[in-house]
């Protein structure tokens, strides 16, 4: 049996027009300020992925070679923000992957999001979470505080991977894993000898391309984040002004019907006299 579609009354779409242009105001309010902070997480995700490059270039030129890991960390880069489209389940899917793929894994997140989506699949996996970073932009010391506080934490690994949105434009975004390596893999790269490290150095910049990398993952994200922020807000200003007018024409039909039967009312009566 058809269920009948109840015809809304004229003060019902009225009550409805007035609360999606409410909507609609807010979205086209948070639309501005994800552009704003659009081109400041750009540009200091570029000085970010500066600091990031360098330290794989060092890699690449010593050969350092990824370990049969035996022990592995995963660090998922995400926020604690919302209304920004599927990015955070970018993150999570990329992280169940390999996890999929790979037993004895520790897992650490950065961000109430991805930690939500995980914690149903790898409860038992988490070792560590961080909670409101880059709350504002990004920052090189933020980045080394976490770093330092998983060295402090005793979190060990023999191989690491980070996880975090790469900033393709405004309008594409990736997950893709960033190496980390430790001392020992790094002392045992066939071409560390051209650098003339000494060994005592060895631990310490391992520290510090851990809080590189962290900074370059973090901050690609953070602009990818206010990226599909401005584009989830667009989609949803564009829908409400489009609800808008078709609200808009429901009315005036509604009032126009509800004027015309007046009229064949006011014109029965008048006849019948």
């Amino acid at each position: 049996m058809a269920q009948q579609t109840r015809t809304l009354t004229t003060k019902e779409i009225q009550l409805r027009l007035k609360s999606v242009s409410n909507i609609a105001k807010i979205t086209k309010s948070m639309k501005m300020i994800a552009s704003t902070k659009v081109n400041k997480a750009t540009r200091n995700m570029e000085v970010a992925r500066a600091y990031g490059q360098s330290s794989n270039s060092f890699f690449k030129l010593a050969e350092t070679q990824e370990p049969e890991a035996k022990n592995e960390l995963v660090i998922a880069v995400s926020s604690d923000r919302g209304l920004c489209g599927g990015i955070h389940s970018s993150i999570s899917k990329g992280v169940k992957k390999h996890l999929a793929k790979h037993e004895n894994v520790q897992l650490v997140t950065l961000g109430q999001k991805v930690k939500a989506q995980l914690s149903r699949a790898a409860r038992d996996q988490f070792v560590y979470s961080f909670e409101a970073v880059a709350k504002n932009l990004p920052t090189w010391t933020e980045s080394a505080l976490i770093a330092d506080t998983l060295i402090k934490q005793g979190v060990t690994f023999d191989s690491a991977k980070i996880f975090y949105n790469k900033f393709n434009s405004v309008i594409s975004y990736e997950c893709t894993p960033i190496s980390i390596f430790t001392e020992d893999v790094i002392a045992a790269s066939p071409q560390i000898a051209k650098y003339e490290v000494d060994e005592a150095e060895l631990k310490n910049f391992e520290e510090f391309a851990m809080a590189n990398s962290l900074y370059w993952a973090i901050a690609e994200g953070y602009a990818s984040e206010m990226a599909a922020k401005r584009a989830a807000m667009e989609n949803a200003t564009k829908n409400a002004d489009e609800m808008i007018q078709k609200l808009t024409i429901t009315y005036n039909r509604s009032r126009q019907a509800a004027i015309t039967n007046e009229l064949i009312d006011i014109i029965t009566g008048a006849s019948a006299m």
